[in-house]
């Protein structure tokens, strides 16, 4: 991150545009992972090897330390950007236990069991149809997994109708059997998934339909305590203190921030920002349980907080347009 993120706000935020542009040179940065079950030191490895190959390819120079004196897993990065010489302190709010636990229920029935059920809870609730009115970006991705899943048990039911064509002429009995060949054709798909993601997203969609679309007990108590730490950076004199999203992480860090606005914490003169990278925010916010988080993302519209939205390139045609925009959708429900 330059010491001048982000550049600019967005229109109707209050904030004059000198101040958007202030130099920062201490920053603290929370990040917020998406449904993933890998331990913390995964996030900080990967920031420090593409942090040197950033480094290389821009021409700055950048370090990295173990952060000290906090009880969060993470990491101290100092660098020179543009002459500039910028501290910032990354920690990782970590969910990931959470995820572990909704995935170990995982097996090739309870991903279709799930299907199933999650298709069923779009499907009544019109939340699909809320979906399908979004570009071709999300919407593709919010059907690939499905596609895919499909696609297997169509590949898996091929494969046994024709093994029993050949073995039902030699005898009935070796005809019957050989339908079941589909559950093995199905585990060794789910055995490969991690080249595909598709039984993967499955379960991603599975956690976040489970109270259709509303946050479970444990999730909002540890969101509360993703607040706690970044109310006590807002404490700590930092230039900015900068709250990132990944994926699920996006909605779950626009949650967080409204909270901490509405109990006060954050306002208008916070030097607070926002970023996602990706995020599934239509899909989430359409389910009928959905409320608390149509409520923070109405909030956080009219926040003080700048906000920023990062996608992949190539798929900026389709995702990246402010429909789309995790706190200032034109789709959103009441």
């Amino acid at each position: 991150f330059t010491p001048d993120f982000p550049p600019q706000s967005a229109e109707g935020d209050g904030r004059e545009d000198a101040q958007m542009t202030q130099d920062v040179f201490r920053r603290r940065v929370f990040y917020i992972p998406g449904f993933d079950p890998f331990p913390p030191r995964r996030y900080r490895e990967l920031y420090r090897t593409e942090s040197q190959e950033q480094a290389r390819i821009y021409d700055y120079t950048i370090a990295q330390e173990p952060l000290r004196g906090t009880d969060n897993f993470g990491w101290r990065v100092t660098s020179t950007i543009e002459g500039r010489d910028t501290v910032s302190d990354i920690t990782v709010l970590t969910w990931s236990d959470l995820v572990k636990s909704s995935m170990d229920r995982g097996g090739v029935l309870w991903t279709y069991l799930s299907l199933i059920k999650t298709a069923w809870i779009y499907i009544s609730s019109a939340a699909l149809r809320d979906v399908m009115k979004l570009r071709k970006g999300p919407v593709i991705a919010a059907l690939y997994p499905v596609g895919f899943l499909i696609a297997q048990l169509g590949f898996a039911i091929l494969c046994a109708a024709v093994l029993s064509s050949v073995l039902w002429p030699v005898h009935s009995v070796l005809g019957i059997v050989s339908w079941g060949i589909i559950w093995p054709i199905l585990a060794l798909f789910q055995k490969y998934d991690g080249k595909i993601f598709a039984h993967y997203l499955m379960q991603d969609y599975a956690h976040t339909t489970r109270h259709g679309g509303a946050y479970d007990p444990e999730l909002s108590t540890r969101l509360d305590a993703f607040g706690h730490n970044i109310e006590q950076a807002l404490n700590d004199g930092y230039d900015e203190v900068l709250v990132v999203g990944h994926s699920s992480g996006a909605h779950l860090g626009v949650s967080v921030l409204a909270r901490l606005e509405r109990a006060g914490v954050v306002t208008r003169k916070s030097p607070v920002s926002f970023l996602s990278l990706g995020h599934v925010v239509p899909m989430v916010s359409f389910l009928p349980a959905a409320t608390e988080l149509r409520s923070d993302l109405k909030q956080m519209a009219h926040s003080g907080a700048r906000s920023v939205a990062s996608l992949i390139p190539r798929l900026r045609a389709g995702v990246c347009e402010r429909s789309c925009h995790p706190c200032r959708s034109r789709l959103m429900r009441p």
